[in-house]
């Protein structure tokens, strides 16, 4: 699918502000609704983006790619999930169960989520391109990429971590 340079400005948007809302892009691109984004996502750019289980917006791991983000685009998590990026298998380890990853949340960081919690968060994750699924008789969970290409900051103000990719 070959973009106007328009669309591809506009997916650099989506890009940098993602996790974002309608609202958001509609004050970025001067639209007049949160309604015309969403005709202008789904007509021009639906291959790229989709809504996560809170309908926020996301680019996908090709749009990162085709905006050229991989190496200074930076992706919003929550601070939970970086501490799901922080006790993860390198991509040189054997992947993770998602009980191991328990096992490690609780006695690294003294969290305690949910099995289903932590599933959401790694879905999240892999959605995100920071995180391979391997297949074994349980999916299991490794990096995507070195640790020392993910550089994690905390932000009180928003409740958020930013995670770069070099």
């Amino acid at each position: 699918m070959s973009l106007s340079e328009e669309a591809r400005c506009r997916l650099a948007d989506i890009v940098e502000l993602q996790p974002t809302k309608n609202g958001e892009l509609q004050d970025r691109w001067g639209l007049d609704s949160g309604s015309a984004v969403h005709q202008y996502l789904e007509s021009e750019l639906s291959a790229y983006y989709y809504r996560d289980e809170d309908s926020l917006i996301r680019a996908t791991p090709e749009a990162v790619e085709l905006v050229g983000g991989d190496n200074d685009t930076q992706v919003r998590l929550t601070p939970d999930e970086a501490d799901v990026v922080a006790v993860l298998a390198r991509p040189d380890e054997r992947a993770q169960s998602v009980v191991s990853v328990l096992h490690d949340l609780r006695d690294e960081r003294g969290m305690d989520p949910a099995p289903d919690v932590l599933r959401r968060r790694l879905k999240r994750l892999v959605d995100r391109g920071l995180v391979d699924v391997v297949r074994r008789t349980v999916p299991t969970y490794k990096l995507a990429v070195e640790p020392t290409a993910i550089d994690v900051t905390v932000s009180d103000e928003e409740d958020t971590a930013t995670v770069a990719h070099e």
